[in-house]
């Protein structure tokens, strides 16, 4: 664990701690009659009962309902774990304040995991902060809004008001950590994990707010949404379900182009953890990162139209293979086409063959004008082919000598602020790094010259080929 999550894990539990504490402190200083002990009298397990076993009973019972809730959490893609715990705990605080919700939420948060010893000690610690601190200042909010007012709108307004504070607080505390620990950007943990779930989440403050109400008439009411509860938890399994079955079928697919040709088994994968890395580095955002994750599997798949006669020959590419070769990028968008969910893939798969100075295919592009993603692409892609042995290179390039090869040719074939970002992933950690050129490319002269060589190949129905040392990632 790195300096910074510990001083961000004992900062999260100190401040959970003291503001349990110190809320306690003022609320059981109130005179209100509603409170006793600090605690709404509401919450109690007998209706208009004050007696304190009353009220640690109803405290009890909230707390069981947010261990049952909690007790089979969803893990979702970039790592974080998402429960339904939070309607029993918001439907605590809106009966009996924030001190009941901190308290429900601190003792309803144990998982078997922790009893079990699976979890460190600074985890369940953290765990724990991570829900007991937004159950106190939702309670807050809720208290500060409500001003003891009986009306039920009133009521559900602030308890509304008060679960949006308690979500984004919780999303935030367990994103930080996730990514602290796992080296992701929080913004990227943060809409990850949460953008495809959030309405379901957010929906759960006004069941909550239900739950509260039926406790009024029996503390059995507020068991007949378990079933709620539990559906909404099956549609985060689902959500989470339905994206790994959907990423599993891609990479069988691109599995099944890569096996054509034994030299690049396991090419797509390879060129699909390069690219996320480096997209990490640029800080894209999480759907850009997913874009890359289902391009790097996806940007060869137009192979399949490729006969193996040219896909697998060992000797020079005639002219007439070239053109073959260099049209799987336009077939590969064709297939995925129909597939409105890879819309965000299909610039990725056609222009990941694009040259910065312009004389990339199919569509010559230049600079900016190639898509940022088929960029960082490219860059993946070549460094993989080059480090991988081909039938027309059986000694496959070192990490040292690839890495040369993408520093000499940035600002020609790649973009340099890509070849930057990569230089700083895991793929070239230690190796030594020629650096970045110091003098810029005339981009914009290259790029003209070869589109003038375009148009006039175009009348002669003639596409010409790349040509470098790391071409060969056009046959990878």
């Amino acid at each position: 664990m790195s300096r910074s999550l510990k001083l961000y894990i004992t900062g999260l539990v100190s401040v959970s701690v003291f503001a349990l504490i110190l809320t306690s402190f003022v609320f059981a200083s109130r005179t209100d009659s509603d409170f006793v002990a600090g605690i709404r009298s509401s919450i109690s397990i007998v209706e208009g009962s004050k007696a304190p076993i009353d009220l640690w009973l109803g405290i009890g019972f909230w707390t069981l309902l947010t261990l049952f809730a909690g007790a089979l959490p969803v893990k979702m893609p970039r790592g974080s774990l998402v429960s339904v715990s939070m309607a029993p705990i918001i439907a605590a605080f809106s009966l009996g304040g924030p001190v009941a919700g901190g308290i429900v939420a601190l003792v309803g948060s144990t998982e078997v995991r922790e009893l079990r010893g699976r979890i460190p000690w600074y985890g369940t610690a953290a765990n724990h902060a991570g829900l007991v601190l937004p159950a106190v200042v939702g309670g807050l909010i809720t208290e500060l809004l409500r001003g003891g007012s009986q009306e039920e709108w009133v009521v559900f307004v602030s308890t509304i008001v008060g679960a949006a504070a308690f979500y984004l607080l919780n999303t935030g505390a367990t994103s930080l950590i996730v990514a602290m620990r796992s080296g992701q950007s929080f913004a990227l943990v943060a809409l990850g994990d949460f953008q495809g779930t959030y309405v379901n989440s957010l929906a759960l403050a006004p069941l909550a707010w239900l739950m509260a109400q039926m406790y009024s008439v029996g503390w059995w009411a507020s068991l007949l949404f378990a079933l709620p509860l539990y559906t909404t938890r099956v549609a985060y399994n689902r959500f989470v379900e339905m994206r790994d079955m959907f990423t599993q079928t891609i990479g069988a697919l691109a599995e099944a182009v890569d096996k054509r040709d034994p030299f690049t088994s396991k090419h797509s994968q390879n060129v699909k953890l390069i690219a996320v890395d480096i997209g990490r580095e640029m800080r894209v955002s999480a759907s850009e990162l997913e874009a890359l994750e289902w391009g790097g599997l996806l940007h060869d798949v137009g192979k399949i139209g490729v006969p193996d006669s040219v896909l697998l020959k060992s000797d020079r590419l005639t002219r007439e293979e070239r053109m073959q070769m260099n049209a799987h990028p336009v077939l590969g968008a064709q297939i995925i086409a129909p597939v409105t969910k890879l819309a965000p893939e299909l610039p990725i798969i056609r222009h990941h063959h694009e040259w910065y100075n312009g004389s990339g295919y199919p569509d010559r592009l230049i600079g900016d004008e190639i898509p940022k993603l088929a960029r960082i692409l490219h860059v993946a892609d070549a460094f993989e082919a080059m480090t991988a042995q081909r039938p027309y290179r059986m000694t496959p390039l070192t990490a040292e000598q690839a890495l040369n090869e993408l520093r000499k040719f940035a600002g020609i074939q790649f973009d340099p602020v890509v070849v930057d970002a990569f230089v700083r992933t895991p793929w070239v950690q230690g190796v030594s790094d020629p650096g970045r050129r110091e003098e810029p490319r005339q981009i914009p002269l290259i790029g003209q010259a070869a589109n003038r060589m375009t148009q006039a190949t175009a009348s002669r129905g003639i596409a010409s080929g790349s040509a470098s040392s790391s071409a060969s990632a056009d046959q990878a």
